[in-house]
């Protein structure tokens, strides 16, 4: 019947190693793998010292019974550590395991000295032998060693019950299950004396148990199920080398995308080959800069049509082994989809910039057309003969473009472009002039002078008013400067505030100009056209004291361009 029993609970053993061999992932943990060997093997030792006819056999099967008694436990303290997360350094677990070894090199000295037995005797009983052992030293160590792992193990476990949220409650559970029952069953086993050893029974429950956990925690680490997900979808390829650039692997994916690795050995060099080229350049540029580390890499298609071909993002990294970098890995990922649909958004988001473009010149458009429409109907108040409005807005644009030459003063062709856009607004402040002053066929009286000088100020503030919502606020401020100080006077003299020099804006100087300029070779119903002579010789004369010398120069080199237009617009 004993026989019978460690026979059973042997090949049960089988069976559940079995079935781990089955069911293994390359990310199963290592002291998994060393619980499945151990505890056949010592259950076999079992197996064999209950079928022992002499003394010698029975200390061989003692001694290999003793490995899973040496061992087993200390690798099921091993995964508890490593499934409740607790990290201990390597040094502890290689003076853990020295000290487990030690322990079982007393076990092979059974027979030889009293380390582990002081005295062993074998008699036959019923129908198995019995070892008669006089136990040793060690054989105390040995049960004290068996004893702290399966205590400190569940320590373990109930700290990571109640302190570590992150650590599946499923396991935890599982986890205490196999520790209590193989301390229940050495306690009973010494107490009853039972010719049965019940901690092998404890050892098969445990395997079962492990067999669960193993089934169940793969899932858990997300890292390596997701990779593996991707890898197995083909939607990942990898291909790796050593630190000398030494090839190592790669998958499917990756090899149908570099067919020159399908039949490259690996330990080769990766070179410059065709199809080896890219990966080479990848990699010298990532080993150049570590920050250069992602690249593009396109598949073309056998038809010309450029949505069948595939656009792959490529990303070179270290190889890990642990917490050890090792080499390289390059990562190719499909992202064709997202590269099409970025060309289709940026081929739209262009479609749709120029359509924005086209709307925004057309309301700009309309928008100058308004304030040039306000501006002649408050011309059509005044006594000048029409075209003052347009006359002056060209004579502002060809002096701008002088002085952008001359570089006569500090500024910008924005700038110039919007004092040319604000110059038929310069005298906009007429419309709360009285007709009575506006259509006088003569000069004015001192009293009536003073009121027709009020439309400076009036016309800044209608275009504060009319540009209030405006978001071009350097625009907005040159058509103010420009209707409210077109009548200062570089000496002082002038209105409405008697700004004087460098007081006075620069778009207004320049609309000063242009104003006065047309005033004299245009005909009005108190006066007659002056000759361009004779103009010339009045703005001239105003430099340094009605006009800011300093745009002498531009104005002179724009007099031929200003004659020249001016003579298209006199009547014949």
């Amino acid at each position: 019947m004993i026989q019978a029993y460690y026979i059973s609970v042997f090949v049960i053993s089988l069976i559940c190693a079995s079935i781990y061999i089955y069911i293994w992932h390359k990310h199963f943990d290592v002291n998994f793998t060393m619980v499945f060997t151990l505890v056949p093997i010592s259950l076999l030792g079992y197996v064999l010292a209950s079928q022992a006819g002499t003394l010698e056999e029975a200390i061989a099967a003692t001694k290999i019974r003793y490995i899973g008694g040496c061992f087993l436990q200390l690798f099921i303290f091993f995964c508890i550590l490593n499934l409740c997360q607790f990290n201990i350094p390597k040094r502890a677990r290689v003076i853990m395991f020295v000290i487990a070894a030690c322990t079982y090199g007393s076990v092979l000295t059974i027979g030889h000295n009293i380390l582990f037995y002081r005295d062993a005797d074998f008699i036959i009983t019923g129908e198995t032998g019995v070892l008669i052992k006089d136990y040793g030293f060690f054989h105390s160590i040995t049960y004290a060693q068996m004893c702290f792992y399966l205590i400190a193990g569940i320590l373990v476990i109930i700290y990571s019950w109640f302190k570590k949220f992150q650590i599946p409650r499923t396991i935890i559970m599982l986890l205490i299950i196999p520790d209590a029952v193989c301390l229940l069953c050495l306690f009973i086993s010494r107490k009853l004396s039972s010719p049965i050893d019940l901690v092998t029974a404890a050892f098969i429950f445990s395997e079962i148990v492990f067999l669960l956990i193993a089934y169940r925690v793969n899932l858990y680490d997300v890292s390596d199920t997701v990779i593996d997900s991707m890898v197995q979808d083909h939607k990942i390829g990898y291909i790796s080398c050593d630190y000398k650039l030494r090839y190592l692997g790669g998958n499917e994916t990756a090899k149908k995308l570099c067919p020159e690795f399908m039949y490259k050995p690996v330990d080769e060099v990766i070179g410059y080959k065709p199809s080896e080229r890219k990966i080479r350049h990848f990699l010298d540029d990532f080993r150049r800069d570590e920050k250069n580390d992602t690249f593009v890499y396109t598949v073309s298609s056998e038809s010309d049509d450029p949505d069948d071909e595939k656009i792959y993002s490529v990303k070179a990294g270290h190889l890990y082994d642990g917490n050890r970098k090792r080499g390289y890995i390059i990562t190719f990922s499909d992202d064709s989809a997202n590269r099409k649909y970025i060309r289709l958004l940026d081929g739209y988001n262009e479609k749709l910039q120029i359509e924005v473009e086209e709307k925004t010149a057309h309301i700009i458009k309309m928008h100058d057309n308004l304030i040039m429409s306000l501006a002649m109907v408050v011309e059509s108040r005044d006594n000048s003969t029409g075209g003052h409005v347009k006359r002056t807005s060209e004579g502002v644009r060809i002096l701008t473009e002088e002085i952008l030459k001359e570089k006569s003063l500090v500024v910008t062709e924005k700038f110039c472009e919007e004092v040319v856009k604000a110059a038929p607004m310069h005298d906009l402040g007429k419309i709360a002039v009285d007709d009575r002053i506006l259509k006088k066929p003569g000069k004015f009286t001192p009293e009536e002078f003073e009121e027709m000088k009020t439309h400076a100020a009036e016309g800044a503030r209608v275009i504060h008013e009319i540009l209030l919502n405006t978001d071009n606020e350097s625009f907005k401020k040159v058509a103010e400067n420009v209707a409210h100080y077109h009548h200062e006077r570089w000496d002082g003299s002038g209105y409405p505030e008697g700004l004087k020099g460098l007081e006075i804006p620069a778009e207004a100087r320049i609309m000063a100009i242009a104003d006065v300029y047309d005033a004299l070779v245009s005909k009005r119903v108190y006066k007659s056209a002056f000759d361009f002579e004779k103009a010339d010789r009045i703005i001239m004369e105003g430099m340094g004291t009605q006009f800011d010398p300093r745009l002498e120069k531009a104005y002179i080199n724009a007099r031929p361009r200003l004659e020249e237009y001016y003579r298209g617009q006199q009547e014949p």
